[in-house]
């Protein structure tokens, strides 16, 4: 890695930060294709967050992944918002540009998606119908960028499910607005096994089932072996849900690709070379952890 008076740079703000994987997957990219640039972990108190970005562009920034707790009020700290990170409601990319003005982006629907098709490449295949039933588990930041995803890949219906179901209603009725023609259902934890049985895909945006936290209690019995599970919880990579899943012989697909693909868009805008996410970067991401 080359790092020089005109190197680029870039970082990830975030309130704690220590925990971040970022500056590791970007050090890796800067060191592989030789880049004169910087990527660095930056801590910052929600009360300092718009002093952080202006003294990021008097620093000469190209930009920053914006972590928890900062990606929604980024939305009323920058000048430009993209349409995803409107619709998302949240941003996790800021690009500052060569006049000063700030723009907020939003990754985390392409990472998944990217994720999905590296994993399961059929899954977009005509031939099996493309796919479109989807089945939600949760409510949260997470689950508005992946139904962002998929709704913009065109699924047709949505089944959703939450412990508190008003919290997934306002999550269907905020989408609706910008799917009109996507029909979404909306079912108890504990009858959502029944309702979405039909689903081509049911995704874990929860994080039960990661390391620390309560195990996700969700039977697959009744369902298809034609199943596709996905879980955008990557520690463990085989999450409980995954590993019923394969013994069940469905099609899994772990969610440790979904950060590497969602850091990709922004590498790429900061330091201006498209980084490629294969089994070399994967491998060395899992030996970190």
């Amino acid at each position: 890695m080359i790092l020089s008076g005109k190197a680029l740079l870039s970082g990830v703000i975030g309130w704690p930060i220590a925990h971040s994987r970022s500056p590791r997957l970007h050090g890796y990219w800067l060191k592989k294709y030789d880049i004169d640039g910087a990527y660095i972990p930056m801590r910052v108190n929600p009360d300092h967050l718009s002093q952080a970005i202006t003294g990021l562009i008097a620093l000469g920034f190209q930009g920053a992944n914006i972590t928890l707790p900062h990606k929604e009020k980024m939305l009323d700290l920058v000048d430009i918002i993209d349409d995803r990170a409107r619709r998302i409601g949240a941003v996790n990319t800021l690009v500052i540009h060569k006049d000063g003005k700030t723009e907020g982006r939003n990754t985390d629907a392409y990472g998944y998606m990217a994720n999905l098709y590296q994993q399961y490449p059929a899954w977009g295949d005509k031939k099996l119908g493309k796919n479109r039933n989807i089945a939600l588990l949760g409510a949260g930041g997470a689950a508005r960028a992946v139904l962002d995803g998929l709704l913009a890949d065109g699924a047709v219906s949505v089944v959703m499910t939450n412990r508190n179901l008003a919290r997934a209603e306002n999550l269907a009725n905020h989408f609706q607005q910008f799917y009109p023609q996507v029909v979404f259902k909306l079912t108890t934890w504990d009858q959502a096994p029944n309702a979405m049985a039909d689903c081509d895909l049911l995704v874990n945006t929860t994080n039960l089932g990661m390391a620390g936290q309560d195990p996700l209690d969700f039977p697959l019995d009744g369902f298809s072996p034609d199943l596709v599970v996905s879980d955008i919880v990557y520690n463990p990579l085989m999450t409980p849900l995954l590993v019923r899943a394969n013994q069940l012989g469905m099609r899994v697909v772990e969610g440790l690709g979904m950060l590497l693909h969602q850091a990709a868009p922004g590498f790429a805008t900061w330091f201006g070379y498209e980084p490629v996410v294969d089994d070399e970067l994967r491998a060395m991401m899992i030996a970190a952890s």
